[in-house]
């Protein structure tokens, strides 16, 4: 088996990401293991301007820690009638506040605004650094409308209060509404993620 970190100390997005890429691994003979193994791996500054450039300087900050080949993504919700903010400051859009004061300050702003106009996006990059510096990303984009309550509590961010696009009409759901198995099929990241695993054989096959 080989090795490959991902970029974060969240067991559950490590959870996630295994089932998301549970095809590839098991053809490449892949084991995915989170930063929580190596507590003495530094946090990065996320200082890209670009959710690419995010997810590779967090990639390669564990795989020069680990020494190992290293994943990682960087995540947001880009808001169309906001020039696609929140966008890569999507966690910290009421200056570090919490997940609820981010979704409360983003429901305010967009208060007046019409239904029509409030399309949006969730976009994530994913990324693979080598310990030799070889890396590679790629983008998903999950698009839908921010709604105007939260609604459902399997999620997180801005998950409770954006309906996906692509519902029967009359029975729209938010993604905090969706089961795991169904945000896996459909969601920015595992869009992202699944983008990569050309990148993930080419570089990873034994």
């Amino acid at each position: 088996m080989t090795k490959v970190v991902l970029a974060t100390r969240n067991a559950h997005k490590v959870e996630e990401l295994r089932e998301i890429l549970a095809d590839v691994s098991a053809e490449l003979g892949l084991e995915i293991v989170g930063l929580d193994e190596f507590p003495d791996a530094p946090d990065v500054v996320e200082d890209g301007v670009t959710f690419e450039q995010n997810a590779i300087l967090k990639a390669a900050s564990a795989a020069h820690a680990t020494g190992m080949p290293a994943l990682a993504d960087d995540s947001g919700l880009a808001v169309d009638v906001l020039g696609g903010s929140p966008g890569i400051f999507s966690a910290r859009w009421s200056g570090g506040r919490g997940d609820r004061a981010n979704l409360e300050l983003l429901l305010a702003q967009l208060g007046d605004v019409r239904d029509e106009h409030r399309a949006a996006a969730f976009v994530c990059a994913a990324a693979i650094v080598l310990p030799d510096g070889r890396s590679a990303a790629e983008l998903g984009r999950f698009p839908g409308v921010v709604g105007r309550e939260p609604r459902g509590t399997n999620g997180f961010g801005y998950d409770p209060i954006f309906v996906p696009s692509d519902q029967p009409e009359g029975n729209e759901r938010t993604l905090a509404e969706y089961d795991n198995a169904e945000k896996n099929d459909v969601s920015h990241r595992s869009l992202a993620f699944r983008a990569l695993v050309p990148h993930l054989k080419e570089h990873l096959r034994p």
